[in-house]
C-alpha cells in the first residue's frame, strides 16, 4: 500500500473550509485514501468530519495511504493539496 508522509501546509490546518476541500478532492480520487496523525487512528479522508476529528495543524505531518488503481496519482493530487497554505 503506498504511503507519503506530508507536512500540512495550511496555517489553521485541517478544520473546516480546508478539510472540506481535501474531503472533497479525496472523493473524486480512484483509490481509497486514509490518513492519519502521530497516536491517532487513520480516518478515511473522504469524510470532513472524520478529517477534523484528526486535530491536524499548520505544521503537523500526517501520512496518506491509498489502496487500489490509482494509489500514486491519488496521493500525488491530495499531497498537492495538502502544500496549499490556506489562512481561511
Amino acid at each position: 500500500m503506498p504511503e507519503r508522509r506530508v507536512v500540512v501546509a495550511s496555517k489553521i490546518g485541517l478544520h473546516s473550509r480546508p478539510a472540506k476541500l481535501f474531503a472533497k478532492l479525496a472523493a473524486q480520487q480512484p483509490a481509497k485514501v486514509l490518513i492519519s496523525k502521530e497516536g491517532v487512528e487513520p480516518v478515511d479522508a473522504r469524510s470532513q468530519l472524520l478529517l477534523m476529528t484528526l486535530d491536524a495543524k499548520g505544521g503537523d505531518e500526517v501520512v496518506l495511504t491509498a489502496e487500489g488503481e490509482g494509489a500514486e496519482a491519488s496521493l500525488d493530487a491530495l499531497e498537492a493539496e495538502l502544500n496549499i497554505d490556506r489562512d481561511v
